[in-house]
C-alpha cells in the first residue's frame, strides 16, 4: 500500500528512459564484480545464490543492475549525482556512474522490470518495494535487503539514487490522460 504524506500534484515532467544494461561494455566488469560481492543475492526478491554457484563463478540468472541508467551518463553529470558516490573518484576509464553504489544485484527478470520502471524501491517509506505491474513474484511491499544499503559499508547504495529511480518509476507509470 502506498501512503501519501502530502498533496498530489500533476506533473508533465518527462521520465528518463532506462535501458537493459546487463553487458553494454567491458567497463561493466568491475561494476558487476563489486555489486556481486556486496550483495550475493537478489536484494529485491531475497533469492540467495547457492554457495556452490558462487564458488564456481556461476552467476546465471542474476545480474548487476545500474540504478541510474548508464545510457544517461551525461544527465548523471549534469545533475551532479556523482556527489553521492563516495567509494571511487571520477578517473579516466572509471566514472562514478559505474560505482557499486549505483548498483543492485537482481535476478534477471527483476532486473528487466527494474530497468522498465515496473519495480522500484521507495527509500522514503522504509525501503518498500513498489511494483507498478502485475505482481507475479509477490514483491510489492517487501523491504529492500539491508545488505546493499548499510551506511557502514563503503559501497552502500545512497538513498538519493534510489529516490531518483523511484521518482522516475512514478513518472513512467502514474500519469493522467
Amino acid at each position: 500500500m502506498l501512503i501519501l504524506l502530502g498533496p498530489i500534484e500533476v506533473s508533465d515532467e518527462p521520465w528518463i528512459e532506462h535501458e537493459y544494461t546487463e553487458n553494454l561494455t567491458g567497463r561493466n566488469d568491475r561494476f558487476r564484480h563489486e555489486v556481486r560481492n556486496r550483495d550475493r543475492k537478489c536484494v529485491i526478491s531475497g533469492i540467495v545464490i547457492p554457495q556452490e554457484h558462487i564458488q564456481t563463478n556461476n552467476w546465471r540468472d542474476f545480474e548487476a543492475c545500474h540504478i541510474f541508467p548508464l545510457k544517461h551518463e551525461t544527465l548523471w553529470k549534469e545533475l551532479e549525482y556523482g556527489r553521492w558516490i563516495t567509494d571511487i573518484q571520477d578517473t579516466p576509464g572509471r566514472a562514478k556512474i559505474n560505482s557499486s553504489q549505483n548498483g543492485l544485484f537482481l535476478q534477471s527478470t527483476i532486473h528487466q522490470k527494474f530497468d522498465d520502471y515496473l519495480i522500484s524501491v521507495n527509500p522514503d517509506d522504509d525501503y518498500k518495494i513498489v511494483v507498478f505491474d502485475i505482481d507475479m513474484f509477490g514483491l510489492d511491499g517487501r523491504i529492500l535487503d539491508p545488505v546493499c544499503r548499510n551506511p557502514g559499508d563503503p559501497h552502500y547504495v545512497p538513498d538519493e539514487i534510489l529516490a531518483w529511480h523511484f521518482k522516475h518509476s512514478v513518472l513512467a507509470n502514474v500519469r493522467g490522460p
